[in-house]
């Protein structure tokens, strides 16, 4: 499933230009206008919020304060006021990044992917997630087959994990490469055929399926198993 952004930015010019690249870059969203637009339409469904401060009805500080309240979801807020005392504030209120405008959108991708990679490793903290007969320990990047144990690579572990998590979706190389590899990829996208064969040679698995010429899936399991 595709994460999901809220945007709450009132210049229509910037939310459509965050729009458009954030589902570029495969995340959904959902846009407010105001302060208390935002607050009406969050929900626990939203993976992240990006917030500016400058809001009409009520400013980003009040927003951010309110949803402090009931979720710990990560918050980047956005905004002009590049002064040390509205940073302190913004990050008094728990924020997770703060960014002034203007700023460079390659670069929001990029702190959008940390800060909910970094929320995301906090929530599987301590899990493990199955899918035929393969448990992936989350924590110690080991897999369990067929009875036994295996040490896997950071790259292999991350990638059956992705597939995993978004069983029935066609992961493309690309796909996996900006996810995975991030600023530390400077080579061949066929790299990770290298990994998808090294898994299914150290695990004997055969349920990651090749769709030719553009990347890899598994089929969506009845039930996805997660445990603590």
């Amino acid at each position: 499933m595709l994460q999901k952004i809220l945007i709450v930015e009132d210049d229509l010019d910037i939310q459509e230009l965050l729009q458009n690249f954030l589902q570029e870059a495969g995340y959904r969203t959902v846009t407010a206008n105001d302060g208390v637009e935002a607050l009406s339409l969050f929900s626990g469904e939203f993976d992240l919020v990006l917030l500016d401060i400058m809001l009409p009805r009520i400013d980003g500080f009040a927003v951010c304060e309110l949803l402090r309240r009931e979720s710990n979801v990560p918050i980047i807020m956005l905004t002009a006021l590049s002064g040390e005392e509205e940073q302190i504030k913004g990050l008094d209120l728990e924020v997770d990044d703060y960014i002034t405008k203007p700023f460079s959108m390659p670069v929001l991708v990029r702190k959008i992917a940390a800060v909910l990679r970094r929320s995301n490793q906090n929530q599987e903290k301590n899990q493990a997630i199955s899918y035929q007969g393969v448990t992936l320990d989350l924590d110690s990047y080991t897999a369990e087959a067929n009875g036994k144990t295996y040490g896997l690579t950071q790259r292999e572990f991350e990638i059956l994990r992705e597939l995993m998590l978004h069983q029935g979706r066609v992961l493309t190389r690309q796909n996996l490469l900006e996810k995975l590899w991030r600023y530390d990829f400077y080579g061949d996208e066929r790299v990770v055929d290298t990994h998808i064969k090294n898994l299914r040679k150290k695990l004997g698995i055969d349920f990651i399926k090749t769709i030719r010429g553009v990347g890899y899936k598994i089929e969506k399991e009845d039930t996805q198993r997660w445990e603590n």
